[in-house]
């Protein structure tokens, strides 16, 4: 079983430059992860080398066999059925370490998404492949699930690639990691923290190199101006231009600096440095630099004149199939940093919708970004953002490229994508100056740098944070409280703990 990238270039139809190009890598047993911005090409990675898509040039090396477990997870993957009525050991293990019903392939429509993905991942592991593609694992998935879909994928010992925006995943599984930098990727070994902590330093030092090349070039381009000034002023005295027709003498001197070369000594040390300016500028132009380097987010007055945002009195939820959720009184400081966690299906976005009705918050003072949009609010927001003045306009420009997308294109388009679509949402929301600032799995959708960048942002950032997630790295890196969701029996309950 192996799989081998050589020479690899592609470009998507009606692109004006190649996605990948020249792009080599080897996949070997174990995990890979596959890293990069929105728009990089880690679907397409996955998509090339399970033979959806062809390269326009080099080849691609394939042994053994191969299943992929593409990221949406609207239709039920091939042979579900199968898997589930299978009656081999490995089948039972397989259905009974992801949480696998029996009776999913017939009600596959009714299960969340986090459930249809174990079901996925749970059918790719059962037929065995010697080569198994994975785009975004776990998505949607809680704590619980999430755990037991990870030790299920470190059991499986053939050629595994996988695209995530976990981190914790990433470092668990993978052995090296593909950095995706179009057209360019780079793999390189340990974990996504060892390697990511390596791209970063190979930035930095870039970014360093770079400096000191354009100190050089601006030090030479001043003293080409003052050579090529010298230059002019010696013509124009060599000239014989202004010398009367008899001045003999005159015209001699001149000739004889002509023969002895030195009157044009200055145009000669002025033409040698441009070809130096001229060679660095290549350099300058070869040196390449990703380090992150994330400005300012937020906006004066991006935080509340009233101590305490909300006090929620004590109360239940009814969640439905004879399940409440019962929760004591609880109170939001303007500063405070909040995580609300607990499984799926537990009333999360629930309770996240409960508090929205109970706030006496001014519309423009709260931001409030849900799980999931659909198309026809995607559209609404875009257009919304089209129709900005232009001072907020350049705001959200500023925020969204830090974020890791080209504005400009991103606004050109009105079907966002969902990961694109969280980046203005949060851009919107912070020229709005938030006081709070509410967000149901703010890291589903988005890529890696993206993740990053959003956490360096949260930390600083001056008003209240309420925020539900499965992504505890994420949490434990912005929030310093959680709202803890259990469930005994009938009744979910919140209980209050430090992070």
């Amino acid at each position: 079983m192996s799989l081998s990238f050589h020479n690899i270039t592609f470009t998507h139809d009606g692109a004006p430059f190649p996605l990948l190009e020249d792009v080599s890598a080897h996949f070997d047993a174990g995990w890979t992860g596959v890293v990069g911005a929105n728009g990089t090409g880690k679907t397409t990675v996955l998509q090339l080398a399970a033979g959806l898509l062809e390269a326009e040039a080099g080849n691609i090396i394939r042994a053994g066999h191969m299943v992929i477990c593409p990221q949406r997870t609207d239709h039920a993957p091939e042979m579900l059925a199968d898997f589930l009525t299978a009656m081999e050991p490995e089948a039972f293990a397989l259905r009974g370490r992801l949480g696998i019903g029996e009776d999913w392939a017939a009600r596959w429509f009714t299960l969340s998404h986090g459930e249809r993905k174990r079901a996925q991942i749970g059918t790719a592991l059962w037929r065995d492949p010697d080569v198994l593609l994975i785009d975004e694992a776990t998505n949607h998935i809680d704590a619980d699930a999430r755990s037991q879909l990870i030790d299920a994928l470190r059991r499986f010992h053939g050629v595994g690639i996988i695209v995530s925006h976990d981190r914790e995943v990433l470092d668990i599984l993978c052995s090296q990691c593909l950095f995706l930098h179009p057209p360019d990727a780079v793999m390189r070994p340990g974990s996504y923290t060892q390697a990511a902590a390596e791209a970063q330093r190979e930035a930095e030092s870039a970014y360093e190199e770079r400096q000191q090349l354009q100190t050089q070039l601006v030090r030479l381009k001043q003293e080409s101006r003052t050579r090529h000034s010298k230059a002019s002023q010696a013509d124009r005295k060599r000239s014989k231009r202004g010398l009367a027709r008899g001045d003999s003498d005159g015209r001699a001197k001149l000739d004889l600096a002509r023969v002895t070369g030195k009157d044009g000594q200055a145009g000669r040390l002025a033409r040698q440095l441009d070809g130096r300016i001229a060679q660095l500028e290549e350099k300058v132009a070869a040196v390449e630099t990703h380090a992150q380097r994330v400005p300012q987010f937020w906006l004066e007055g991006s935080c509340s004149p009233r101590r305490v945002l909300f006090t929620l009195p004590s109360g239940e939820i009814d969640l439905g199939e004879s399940r409440i959720l019962s929760f004591p009184s609880l109170t939001m400081q303007r500063n405070d940093r909040i995580a609300i966690t607990g499984g799926n299906g537990l009333g999360k976005s629930t309770f996240i919708r409960h508090i929205l009705r109970e706030l006496q918050i001014e519309e423009q003072h709260l931001v409030y970004l849900p799980q999931e949009i659909d198309l026809e609010q995607t559209r609404r927001i875009m257009s919304d953002v089209r129709a900005l003045p232009n001072d907020l306009l350049g705001h959200v420009y500023t925020i969204v490229s830090t974020l890791g997308s080209d504005p400009k294109r991103l606004l050109q388009n009105d079907d966002a994508s969902p990961g694109e679509l969280r980046k203005i949402l949060l851009a919107l929301g912070v020229v709005r100056h938030p006081h709070l600032i509410v967000m149901d799995e703010p890291t589903n959708h988005l890529d890696l740098p993206a993740v990053e960048c959003l956490e360096q942002a949260l930390r600083d950032c001056p008003c209240g944070l309420l925020l539900v997630s499965h992504d505890m790295r994420f949490l434990s890196n912005v929030a310093t409280t959680k709202w803890q969701l259990t469930q005994n029996g009938s009744t979910v309950s919140i209980a209050e703990e430090l992070i």
